[in-house]
């Protein structure tokens, strides 16, 4: 990237935000004199202008390699830029007042890319810890659901999966031969029948009807089922019959 003093000027003065501005007392590098100048900080850039009115620069300072601390000075709240190397300049600069100086440099100290490559680096350690904390309190969690699931399979001798939601067909009727919980055929091979995991299977269950008014019912109400109409139905027969044998005997002559 080229910079020259026209885009120095522009982008001191265009509508970017500045991260800083304010007047500061600067002392000369020849002499040992404060001129008030209206400094303005962006990014990594401190531009200074010898009115606020100015349109272009007197002088801009970049700051990176260097080190903002207080200093002493004839002037009130001095403080100074000083850069690495013997033949390096040190800007001596002075504010209005103690929140001034405070403040620049506050700003002045983070303005560097150094200091944002640090805070770059304390961030994404910072996010990496986080990251690990929270699959270190998921695995925790599984792990523990998962003991919690196992001590209760240890427990219940007894896992019945869910019964297939269309059951297979065989000559258009049902067939319970393949659900885990209905009727099957005994088995011919004389071994019980084993799971993957080498474990006897429970006896089936027998299959689940539904009644009359909608609601499934188990196969121990079939009996009692059969025996009322059962006998329903004997007394209607019975009625019947004796009707009839009186409807003979009337008949005859």
């Amino acid at each position: 990237m080229k910079l020259n003093e026209r885009s120095l000027a522009f982008y001191a003065t265009c509508d970017s935000p500045a991260d800083n501005s304010g007047f500061l007392y600067k002392r000369g590098e020849r002499h040992t004199a404060y001129h008030r100048r209206w400094f303005v900080l962006k990014d990594n850039m401190l531009f200074y202008f010898e009115e606020r009115e100015s349109r272009e620069p007197v002088g801009v300072i970049v700051l990176e390699g260097c080190n903002v601390e207080l200093c002493d000075s004839a002037e009130g709240f001095a403080f100074a830029i000083r850069f690495g190397g013997t033949k390096s300049r040190t800007y001596v600069l002075a504010a209005e007042s103690q929140a001034a100086m405070e403040s620049w440099v506050k700003s002045l100290s983070r303005a560097s890319f150094d200091y944002m490559r640090l805070v770059v680096r304390e961030l994404e350690k910072q996010l990496e810890e986080m990251r690990w904390g929270r699959a270190g309190g998921w695995g925790g969690s599984r792990e523990f659901s998962g003991s919690r699931k196992s001590s209760g399979l240890e427990q219940s001798p007894e896992r019945v999966p869910a019964l297939p939601g269309v059951l297979p067909k065989e000559n258009g009727c049902a067939v319970w031969n393949n659900a885990l919980g209905v009727e099957q055929p005994p088995s011919t091979s004389g071994c019980a029948e084993r799971d993957d995991e080498e474990n006897p299977r429970p006896p089936p269950l027998p299959p689940r009807r539904r009644v009359s008014n909608g609601s499934a019912g188990n196969a121990g109400d079939i009996p009692s089922t059969f025996c009322r109409l059962h006998e329903r139905y004997s007394r209607e027969v019975a009625r019947l019959r004796q009707d009839w044998l009186e409807k003979q005997r009337g008949s005859r002559p």
